[in-house]
């Protein structure tokens, strides 16, 4: 850094604590600069909010996010591009459905009609796939386009502006004092003030008026949600009409008279056929009824029996049960909030409730670990 610029901070350090700790007044803006300043403020604050809660809007399952991130964090760790798509909850109902609706088979009017509500559901589930591609084109690139350039160049602006500020203050103030600081370098000073005012003005003027393009980009947002309601109520009404066809069908279809088969019809064996070819001798002397007991082999006169199939020890008594302590890990370790699959190589699979083993931290998303002799890499979000 330059003589002159480090003299500058200091110059600028100097201020600040002045009227942090001495009670030394800056240089104060108007009442409209300051508001806008507020509206600003809130603006940043708006469009990082909008941003992360219209993903939750359109992706509400924070595991299914969550696992996503995690495919997305390991994919730039090994250098290769795998997308993965958000499941619809439109689309795993109609899976289910569709399922079981082809294995009961085409015979039963019900699992015809799971697979009609099944593809209905796969219609929804693709309807849904294209608002949400809508919406991230047409309302979320815009706010990050304008987060990450109009709201970061303003930011830059009025830090700039406050720096700037404090420098013509602090010669000002100490010119005043009787310091070796000349006009020029005071004027100097205040040119560059006045232009960051300027620059800080327009800026902040721009982004805080262009209501037009802010309330279009609302308006594409709900003619999505229109056109996929519409869309959705339109694949339901045809739905409901191919159910009542199909309730129709089953109610006007006759009923079988249905006659359960027995034993007998199924060329099985009964104790009745045994005792008849038998004579019914074996059946009585296999049988643990008539089987001797202890009483009558001793004698002894007690009223209660046992059988000879009872075992001859005593039941042991019964213990209050006792729970081990667990042993203090040596290392430290987390607990498993959801079941991880992995999906490439080096990832640490588990279950909910394991105990895993911390090895180091990756990244801020990432962890190593090992559980059940295995190792690998594995989310922090699902710890």
């Amino acid at each position: 850094m330059a003589f002159a610029g480090l003299k500058k901070q200091i110059n600028k350090a100097n201020q600040y604590v002045t009227e942090k700790m001495g009670g030394a007044e800056g240089t104060k803006l108007d009442l409209d600069f300051m508001e806008m300043e507020r509206k600003t403020d809130v603006t940043v604050e708006l469009v990082e909010e909008l941003q992360a809660k219209t993903k939750e809007y359109l992706q509400p399952n924070p595991t299914a996010r969550a696992k996503m991130a995690a495919v997305k964090g390991i994919s730039k760790l090994s250098g290769q591009a795998k997308s993965n798509t958000y499941p619809q909850p439109e689309g795993i109902l109609a899976d289910c459905m569709l399922t079981y609706g082809k294995k009961l088979g085409e015979d039963s009017i019900f699992a015809n009609a799971l697979v009609e509500m099944g593809d209905s559901l796969k219609q929804m589930a693709d309807v849904k796939y294209s608002l949400d591609d809508n919406i991230k084109q047409n309302f979320l690139e815009p706010l990050h386009q304008l987060q990450t350039k109009d709201l970061k160049e303003v930011m830059h602006h009025r830090k700039k502006l406050q720096g700037r500020r404090l420098d013509f203050d602090c010669k000002k103030r100490r010119q005043a004092k009787g310091s070796q600081i000349t006009d020029e370098e005071v004027r100097g000073a205040e040119e560059k003030f006045a232009e960051s005012l300027q620059l800080a003005q327009v800026g902040m003027y721009n982004l805080l008026e262009n209501d037009v393009e802010q309330v279009s980009q609302l308006v594409t947002f709900a003619e999505g949600l229109l056109d996929f309601h519409q869309q959705c109520a339109d694949i339901l009404r045809v739905l409901v009409e191919v159910l009542n066809e199909k309730r129709e069908e089953a109610a006007a279809r006759p009923k079988s008279e249905f006659v359960p088969k027995t034993l007998a019809d199924l060329n099985i064996e009964t104790l009745g056929s045994q005792d008849g070819m038998n004579g019914g001798s074996s059946s009585r002397l296999n049988s643990p009824v008539n089987k001797p007991t202890h009483l009558e082999l001793l004698g002894n006169g007690q009223a209660q029996a046992r059988s000879t199939n009872a075992s001859p020890l005593p039941s042991p008594m019964r213990s209050p049960a006792r729970t081990p302590m667990p042993a203090k890990p040596a290392q430290p370790c987390c607990t498993a909030l959801y079941d991880f699959e992995p999906e490439n190589p080096g990832e640490l699979g588990f279950k909910e409730n394991d105990v895993i083993t911390l090895i180091q931290r990756v990244d801020e998303n990432w962890f190593e670990g090992s559980v059940n002799g295995r190792t690998g890499y594995f989310p922090q979000s699902y710890v």
